[in-house]
């Protein structure tokens, strides 16, 4: 017998939406980074989404530790 949790949502469904918005803009070559470079890797498309979705409030878990 094994004992499962039950899983909760990481990502609010408005995070995801930001998260979307981020990687259509990469995909059409108009995201660019802090740096002023063009966003080609879709991880750091995610990761920018997260970013604004986090400064705006939305359901988010904190960003990892440096």
């Amino acid at each position: 017998m094994s004992t499962k949790k039950a899983a909760t949502k990481k990502y609010s469904s408005a995070a995801s939406a930001s998260v979307e918005r981020e990687m259509k803009a990469m995909k059409q070559g108009k995201l660019k980074s802090g740096s002023g470079a063009k966003v080609t890797n879709p991880k750091q498309a995610i990761a920018i989404g997260l970013s604004e979705a986090r400064k705006t409030g939305k359901k988010v878990p904190p960003a990892p530790a440096k």
